[in-house]
């Protein structure tokens, strides 16, 4: 089992160092004596533990490696500290021969290995050997070169190799390739040795470095054949390695049919240029054939694309037979005419060359953009997948059970993929939901893996993940679609609690609800009450106003009132029927707006705008529902907490309409240090703090600061706006025009893999496990029938030449989980 250990220790671990004089390198470790620290070890959770009695040699070199360590040690979730042994102490691991000093490995309470201290030399190999120790089944050692052929036979048609040669056990080349393999361990194995013999055996020249080879074994499913082995020619670092893996498991070949420009693969975004074999009709299975051997021939150099003249709007120089894109951004394409692979070989490694060389003389230069889709919600994912989640806490459904548990009670259940990153992501969050709900709720937190169960997730018009959608009886499904955090999802179930829009029944009632007494442990949840007036001959109006009640259900509080005193509360708030009063709880007051003629998708948007605070702090997730807006933003920049006089300046302002053509808030660097990024592409360098701009990314990208040398005040900020308006201030930098999309495209990963059903079946349940006491037509009672929109062409090109290795990537996932 290849992944066997490394989900073992989803639990944690702890790393415990033991030893008593040396204090200026290991003060930041907590210090224990033998009896609190065998006390702390729990089950399933590894420690390292160092003991030496207190005349014992210096052992100074090891703690500063030590201390070296904690910072890298901490992102795995390490964590480290000091006991202190007495010589009266009568674990046998406190020793009695004053020169043996070991490091001891536990998990639980069961000792897994021992290391001599001298072994863990400084930072780079104490980071290797723990790793190393931890992921025995994920890092399989090797001596012979028999060896490493038992494990290409082992693994063809199954899983790739990463195969790697370091000079000894603990040097920076061994941790890279450790930490590597945290990462990447349960989608490849790890094969490594030091022995030099085997190196030379598969025909490498320059023993005397760490290599690192990729072997293509997946794809082998004949026995006889070879796996493809691709020889990593950059330095073993970590982040090296990374690129290195991410490029071999990128797809070998993509199928494009638009400006060569405009197109970005995987490949682009890690940095490396694109070659795109110019392709029509009449040649088409020719030129593919020769852009998949170009592909191999440039797999880990470049990017590799077939591109289709004849459905291609762009021009396309009929000369031409191959473009190049360049990996830097903004570059113009090249079109080439080349008429044989070598030529376009050496094109490209003559160009990379240059780059690369440019790149070593320029210190200052920044580095490609490595960031692809999800790479650093996967990144976290990985990092944090020893942690042990309380699974319990949620029920996890199956095509059997589905039906039958949400009708049987008020659900949440939420829709994942336990081998997609953003999922896996998720789901910790959902699981802290549940622990913060845990005997407080009726509503019942489910989930259901896709993977495992495509068919009920398809008829739940479930396609891409992670959903999560509330299943109430008489009721049809609410999706949520806030923000895929633990806040966001705790806000949209408690204030499901309640039936939308509220039926208030007096003028008392109307009263309580506006002033935040009718649901006062609501409140914190929504700092907004809405509640809708109408007399009772306004059918219409009011139906629309509970459909839009609905459609914000679990995000604003709606309120109903049509009694026939309603021209009490119209009078008292001096506004003509229907309309809304909008009651801010924070700020006290509450406002009236007209609902003349306002059809129920105008309410929704009404109210979404009118909810917006008036004065708010930009935060990250917040910031798109005041782009949303269209407006240009008046934002102050703050290092710290508001000052309270800009504050007053800009709320009276806004109270005077003077703002109403723009969108004030303010940014807390502090709160979000992002901020400090979006000063220097205004400044190049960090103005002076308190500052206020105006953005205007809606028209012409332009940016306006107050002059710094005025105090913000009513007065000086109303003249310089009008000089603003008047077109008299010149902007101190202009945005350049672009669109901000997703580096990829979203994958509609349940029909990709059902596309692959013809060779691999979807697992589903015997049908002999079905119950059959629940008829068809209750199964179907909660199918989700709202229309599948069609994914855009240009999505399912690029997804073309890769369905079968998503597939099969997830399908090795689950194999792996069914094992365990």
């Amino acid at each position: 089992m290849m992944c066997s250990s490394f989900r073992v220790f989803r639990v944690g671990i702890s790393f415990v160092t033991m030893c008593i004089f040396y204090k200026s390198a290991a003060n930041s470790l907590p210090e224990l004596s033998p009896h609190e620290y065998f006390s702390t070890l729990q089950p399933g959770k590894a420690s390292l533990a160092y003991f030496c009695q207190a005349d014992s040699p210096s052992t100074s070199v090891f703690l500063e490696g030590l201390h070296e360590a904690v910072r890298p040690l901490q992102d795995y979730g390490i964590s480290v500290a000091k006991v202190n042994c007495i010589k009266e102490e009568t674990s046998r691991y406190c020793g009695k021969d004053k020169d043996l000093m070991k490091a001891y490995l536990f998990r639980g309470n069961i000792l897994l290995r021992e290391f001599p201290t001298d072994t863990l030399f400084d930072e780079n190999a104490i980071v290797a050997h723990v790793l190393f120790a931890l992921l025995f089944n994920e890092v399989k050692y090797i001596t012979t070169p028999e060896d490493l052929q038992s494990a290409e036979n082992a693994l063809k048609g199954k899983a790739n190799i990463v195969f790697s040669y370091v000079r000894a056990i603990g040097t920076p080349e061994h941790r890279a390739v450790m930490e590597a393999a945290f990462v990447y361990g349960t989608t490849c194995q790890f094969v490594l040795t030091t022995e030099i013999a085997l190196l030379e055996s598969i025909g490498s020249e320059e023993i005397e470095y760490a290599h690192l080879y990729f072997f293509h074994c997946k794809p082998v499913l004949d026995l006889t054949q070879e796996c493809r082995r691709i020889l990593m020619e950059q330095p073993l670092t970590t982040l090296n390695i990374d690129l290195f893996i991410k490029t071999m498991n990128a797809p070998l070949l993509t199928e494009v049919a638009e400006d060569p420009q405009h197109v970005s693969t995987v490949h682009f975004q890690l940095g490396l240029p694109l070659v795109f074999i110019v392709s029509q009709q009449a040649t088409y299975e020719a030129d593919k054939r020769t852009a998949e051997w170009v592909a191999w021939r440039l797999l880990g150099k470049a990017g590799v694309l077939l591109l289709l003249r004849d459905s291609l709007e762009a021009n396309i120089p009929q000369h031409a037979n191959v473009v190049f894109k360049r990996a830097e951004k903004g570059v113009p394409v090249e079109f080439l005419v080349l008429h044989d692979v070598d030529s376009i070989i050496s094109h490209v490694e003559n160009n990379v060359h240059i780059e690369e060389k440019q790149e070593d003389g320029e210190d200052d230069v920044e580095g490609p953009d490595i960031d692809i889709q999800d790479d650093e919600v996967a990144e976290t994912v990985y990092r944090d997948r020893k942690r042990q989640l309380p699974l319990e806490l949620t029920v996890e459904l199956t095509e059997e059970t589905f039906n039958a548990t949400v009708m049987a009670s008020d659900s949440l259940v939420l829709f994942y993929a336990g081998w997609q990153a953003v999922s896996m992501a998720f789901l910790q969050s959902y699981i802290d939901v549940a622990a913060k709900l845990k005997g407080t709720s009726t509503m019942l937190l489910t989930r259901i893996n896709c993977a495992d169960w495509t068919d009920v997730c398809t008829k739940q018009n479930v396609t891409e993940f992670p959903v999560v959608k509330m299943y109430k009886e008489g009721e049809n499904p609410v999706s949520y679609a806030g923000m895929l955090g633990t806040e966001d999802l705790l806000k949209f179930i408690q204030l499901n609690r309640i039936s939308y829009p509220v039926n208030i029944t007096s003028i008392q009632e109307a009263e309580q609800y506006l002033h935040g007494e009718l649901y006062k442990d609501l409140l914190s949840y929504s700092s907004v009450s809405v509640l809708g007036l109408f007399s009772p001959t306004m059918i219409t109006a009011k139906e629309d106003f509970i459909e839009a009640g609905r459609a914000l259900k679990g995000y604003v509080i709606t309120g109903v009132y049509s009694g026939e005193d309603v021209l009490i509360l119209s009078n008292k708030y001096a506004v003509t029927l229907p309309a809304l009063l909008l009651a801010r709880h924070k700020e006290g007051r509450i406002e009236s707006i007209p609902l003349a003629n306002t059809h129920a998708h105008d309410i929704v948007q009404l109210i979404t705008d009118a909810s917006l605070e008036t004065f708010p702090e930009i935060t990250v997730e917040n910031l798109p529902s005041y782009l949303r807006l269209q407006k240009p933003l008046l934002m102050l920049f703050s290092d710290g907490s508001i000052n309270p006089q800009h504050e007053k300046a800009v709320l009276t302002m806004v109270e005077q309409k003077h703002l109403d053509s723009l969108t004030p808030c303010w940014l807390n660097l502090k709160n979000t240090p992002v901020g400090r990024g979006i000063l220097k592409a205004y400044f190049d360098t960090l103005p002076p703090l308190p500052l206020l701009v105006v953005v205007n990314l809606h028209s012409g990208g332009r940016v306006f600061a107050f002059p710094s040398d005025q105090a913000i005040t009513e007065q000086n900020l109303l003249s310089w706006l009008k000089k603003l308006e008047a077109g008299l201030e010149n902007p101190i930098t202009v945005l350049p025009a672009q669109d901000w999309k997703p580096p990829l495209p979203a994958y509609d990963f349940l029909s990709m893999m059902d596309a692959a059903t013809l060779q691999h079946p979807t697992r589903k349940a015997p049908e002999c496990l079905k119950d059959p006491d629940v008829p068809e037509s209750v199964k179907e009672h909660h199918e989700d029938k709202s229309a599948v929109e069609r994914e855009p062409t240009e999505t399912l090109r690029i997804k073309r030449w890769n369905r079968s290795s998503w597939f099969k990537y997830a399908e090795e996932s689950l194999r792996r989980d069914k094992e365990l």
